[in-house]
C-alpha cells in the first residue's frame, strides 16, 4: 500500500498527557483494534521493513546512560573498537542488502562527532547510498552545520532517541539534557534529514512516563518518520542490570499507542527482540509495529537469527517491505566506489578513546 505524499491534515501534534493515559487504560482488545484499524489506513498490514544496524565505533562513550554497556563509566566487559574502515562498512552494507535490508544504519559511541570524524562519516554515507540503500546514522548530538554536511552527503535518516519522558529522564541520564536531545532533532529536521526517534521501556519508569515519552514524540512539529520502541536489555555491569522485566502487555500497549499517535510513522521493534517469543512478535506486528532490525547484533546486543525472522514472516503471511530508495546510476556509483578504494586503510583508524 503506497502512502499519499501529501501531509495528512488529520495528523495531530497536540496530544495531551491525559488523552494518552486514557488510551493506556483502554481494554486491551479495544486498544489493539483501534491501533490495527489506523495501521491499515496508512500501511500494508502484512509488510514489515527490514533495517540493519552496524556499530562503526564501539565503546569508550563518556555519557552516563544507565542502560548502556558502551559507557566508559561501567565495567561490562565490552571490547572497545576503533572507527571502522569505510571499505569494511561498505562490505557490511552489501551483506545487509543481500539479506533483504532496505535501510542501513550506522552507530558510533560518541557524545558527538568531532571535526576529524566527519570526512569518514561522509564517505560512509556516500558509499552506502551508492549501493542503493537508505542511509541512517546515530552519532550522538549534532550541530546545525554537521546536520547540513550529512544531508549534503545524502543521509536519509538520523536516529536520536528521547529515551523516556522529560520527568523521568534525569533518573537515567545526567550528562546531557532532554533539551540537548530535542535540539539535535531540530537541527536534523531543519537540515532536511528525516528523523528516527523513540525510546526505551522497562527502565523502571511508570505508565505515565511511557505516555509522556509518546506525547513528546507525537507533538514534535513533524512526527518522526521512524519510531523505535526498545525493550530494556539488562546488561551486567550497568546500573539497570537488575531492573524488573516489563510486563509484555504493557510493552504491546506502548507499541499500539505509538501507532495511534503517529499513524504515518514506521514503528520499529528494536532492542530486546532476542528475549521476545514468536507470539509476542506476532502481537507487536498486529499492534502496529512494521519495522525491525535484522542481523546478528543491534550495536552490542544480540538479535534473533535472520532465518527465524523469515520463518515467522512465512507463518504469519508477512512480506518484506520493498526498497523505496532510488538507486544511483552506474556512473555515479562507480565513481564513489573507486574514490573510496583509493583511500589507504590505515587512514580510517584511530583510537576510539580519542
Amino acid at each position: 500500500m503506497m502512502r499519499d505524499t501529501v501531509k495528512n491534515p488529520t495528523l495531530r501534534n497536540n496530544w495531551t498527557l491525559s488523552e494518552v493515559q486514557a488510551l493506556f487504560e483502554l481494554p486491551f482488545n479495544d486498544l489493539l483494534f483501534q491501533a490495527q484499524s489506523i495501521h491499515r489506513q496508512h500501511f500494508d498490514p502484512n509488510s514489515v521493513q527490514l533495517s540493519t544496524l552496524l556499530s562503526i565505533k564501539t565503546g569508550a562513550c563518556p555519557e552516563d546512560c544507565k542502560y548502556c554497556p558502551q559507557s566508559n563509566r561501567y565495567d561490562t566487559g565490552l571490547t572497545v573498537e576503533k572507527l571502522l574502515a569505510v571499505e569494511k562498512v561498505l562490505v557490511e552494507a552489501q551483506h545487509a542488502k543481500d539479506s533483504g535490508a532496505t535501510r542501513f544504519c550506522m552507530g558510533a559511541a560518541w557524545r558527538s562527532p568531532k571535526k576529524k570524524d566527519m570526512p569518514y562519516i561522509v564517505s560512509m554515507v556516500q558509499g552506502v547510498k551508492a549501493l542503493g540503500l537508505e542511509t541512517c546514522m546515530t552519532l550522538g548530538m549534532l550541530t546545525s552545520a554537521q546536520s547540513k554536511e550529512l544531508n549534503k552527503a545524502g543521509l536519509d535518516y538520523y536516529n536520536h532517541n528521547l529515551d523516556t519522558s522529560r520527568e523521568y529522564y534525569g533518573e537515567v541520564i545526567t550528562t546531557r539534557t532532554y533539551d540537548d536531545r530535542l535540539d539535535t532533532l531540530e537541527n536534523v529536521r531543519q537540515a532536511g534529514i528525516k528523523v528516527c526517534s523513540g525510546g526505551i521501556v522497562g527502565m523502571g519508569e511508570t505508565q505515565k512516563d511511557r505516555a509522556g515519552l509518546l506525547v513528546q514524540l507525537a507533538n514534535l512539529p513533524t512526527h518522526p518518520e521512524s519510531v523505535p520502541i526498545n525493550m530494556l536489555v539488562r546488561v551486567e555491569g550497568t546500573p539497570l542490570a537488575n531492573e524488573e522485566i516489563l510486563d509484555s502487555f504493557d510493552f504491546i500497549r506502548t507499541i499500539a499507542i505509538a501507532r495511534i499517535l503517529m499513524p504515518e510513522s514506521h514503528v520499529r521493534l528494536s532492542a530486546g527482540r532476542e528475549e521476545m517469543n514468536e507470539e509476542l512478535h506476532a502481537l507487536a506486528y498486529f499492534a502496529g509495529a512494521n519495522s525491525i532490525f535484522c542481523g546478528k547484533k543491534l550495536l552490542t546486543t544480540a538479535l534473533p537469527a535472520a532465518d527465524k525472522d523469515m520463518a515467522l514472516f512465512d507463518r504469519l503471511g508477512i512480506k518484506k517491505e520493498a526498497l523505496q530508495v532510488e538507486q544511483c546510476d552506474d556512473q555515479v556509483e562507480g565513481q564513489l566506489l573507486d574514490q573510496l578504494q583509493l583511500i589507504e586503510n590505515d587512514k580510517h583508524f584511530y583510537s576510539a578513546a580519542n
